[in-house]
């Protein structure tokens, strides 16, 4: 799916608005292949980032957990170290 689009659930502070809309724009882009649209295409783009976060934000409304809200720096924190591990610099293959 879209590597961008990040979990919004179950947060402390919750998302906002501006999130949620950019998640939707993020989903728009990779269903629709483009960036930004062409002007004949600008409309019904925009409706889909509209519905689609309208339909975000209901969701996150009314999902339910037991479990504590994640404190978004300490995820932020656990997220850089694992980029960090994932593009360490490998070393270098020598063949002799």
């Amino acid at each position: 799916m879209c590597r961008n689009i990040k979990t919004l659930f179950n947060f402390d502070p919750p998302a906002t608005d501006e999130e949620i809309r950019d998640a939707a724009l993020q989903f728009v882009r990779k269903l629709s292949g483009s960036n930004r649209p062409s002007k004949r295409n600008e409309d019904v783009f925009s409706l889909a980032v509209e519905r689609i976060a309208f339909a975000a934000k209901e969701l996150l409304v009314s999902l339910e957990t037991n479990q504590p809200p994640k404190d978004r720096e300490e995820e932020a924190t656990k997220a850089r170290a694992r980029s960090a591990l994932r593009f360490a610099k490998q070393p270098e293959i020598v063949f002799e």
